[in-house]
């Protein structure tokens, strides 16, 4: 088994590292380049991605031909990692959440290059916005879209008309290009499909940015009304009835994703605790050479580099084109945990230091918390788990 990176995804990884330390945390220090939401100003993030582009690092989950690296995934988890080591980061490369699930998947399903050019090749350029628009309010579909979804596209001649609510759509406000899962079927297995549309369609309304303890992604969490959406059958994406399909294509990656960079985070929260504890004495001594701040120190650590393992052997998993449901389970459990420990421990070792906003720790802090949450709840990926070693026995410990 070989851990090591291959040598142009390593070189790319601290170019990625330098770009980050150079141009992108000097940012994060000055409140001006916050918005209203606690995330980068549109005008700072523009600047920088005009630097990330020329320096290379634009897109690295997407193809060549289309203005990206082409990484493989496991290529992802050394970019994304890096990327994340600062809360500014993923948008600057154009990898940050939504718009990184919507173009992976987007690019796996479309089916012409037509297609492509209309709906992907203008999000990879960074011209628009995208939005995947699923989870709905009670009583509708939360982790059990299949089950539960209560928005309707009735077909009628050669279009869908859509009714219904959704919300906590990430990134909606803002965005141009949407993915739309909604019921067309009562059938249990192929009720569900998904559709494209464009904001300045009539028959839906953006309600309200959802308020929450933040901060926000890029574009909020949002709640989006449908009153009569009239969607073209063209723009359908796969057959009707594969909205639970296409679900599955997008969220695997996606959910793997967000542990590259929640790894990221968690890495960044220990260097600041660490660098502290070097620096602040108790006692006669500086905090680090106390043995209960080593201990702390250690078991983060240690937690992180088990983040990193799992993830990278679900990206693998996927790279050799394994569906990697249960290795992308046990990844999106351990590295949320572990995002939230992190920060957690980072704002306890650093003290009033920590707990204030002269840091990113209590951002970071605040920001953890939907990692248990989003993309299915931890409680969600254990009954996966549970299923599959219910299934295989011992062979739920598989090698390859």
């Amino acid at each position: 088994m070989d851990f090591t990176l291959p040598p142009e995804i390593d070189t790319l990884r601290l170019k990625v590292r330098a770009f980050v330390a150079e141009h992108v945390l000097p940012l994060e220090a000055d409140k001006a380049n916050y918005d209203a939401y606690e995330n980068i100003r549109l005008d700072v993030l523009e600047a920088l991605r005009v630097k990330s582009r020329a320096a290379g690092l634009w897109a690295p989950q997407m193809p060549v031909a289309r203005g990206g690296l082409g990484l493989p995934m496991v290529g992802w988890c050394a970019f994304y990692e890096e990327a994340n080591r600062s809360i500014f980061g993923p948008l600057a490369f154009n990898c940050a959440a939504p718009d990184d699930g919507n173009m992976n998947v987007l690019n796996k399903v479309l089916r012409t290059e037509a297609e492509k050019d209309r709906w992907l090749q203008p999000i990879i350029d960074g011209k628009v916005r995208s939005s995947f628009v699923m989870t709905e309010p009670h009583p509708g579909s939360g982790s059990d879209p299949g089950g539960m979804m209560l928005t309707r596209a009735e077909k009628r001649g050669g279009k869908y008309i859509v009714h219904g609510r959704k919300w906590f759509i990430s990134g909606a406000d803002g965005a141009s290009h949407f993915i739309l899962v909604a019921r067309t079927s009562d059938d249990p297995r192929r009720g569900l499909s998904a559709f494209l549309f464009h904001r300045d369609q009539p028959g839906w309304r953006l309600l309200r940015r959802v308020p929450t303890m933040g901060p926000e992604e890029l574009g909020g969490a949002c709640e989006l009304d449908f009153d009569g959406l009239e969607i073209p059958e063209e723009n359908r994406l796969m057959e009707e009835g594969d909205g639970l399909r296409l679900t599955q294509i997008r969220l695997g990656p996606a959910r793997l994703t967000h542990c590259m960079r929640w790894l990221g985070l968690a890495k960044r929260c220990l260097e600041i605790a660490h660098d502290y504890v070097r620096e602040r004495k108790a006692f006669g001594i500086t905090l680090a050479e106390h043995e209960s701040v080593q201990i702390m120190l250690g078991d983060i650590a240690a937690e992180i580099a088990k983040g990193r393992l799992l993830t990278i052997h679900a990206a693998w998993t996927l790279d050799q084109g394994g569906k990697a449901q249960a290795e992308v389970s046990m990844a999106k459990i351990h590295v949320a945990e572990v995002l939230n420990r992190a920060a957690d421990t980072a704002i306890q070792l650093c003290g009033a230091r920590g707990y204030s906003t002269d840091t990113v720790l209590e951002w970071i802090y605040r920001y953890a918390r939907c990692a248990k949450l989003v993309d299915g709840a931890s409680e969600v990926h254990k009954m996966v788990l549970a299923r599959a070693y219910a299934k295989q026995g011992n062979d739920f410990w598989h090698w390859g």
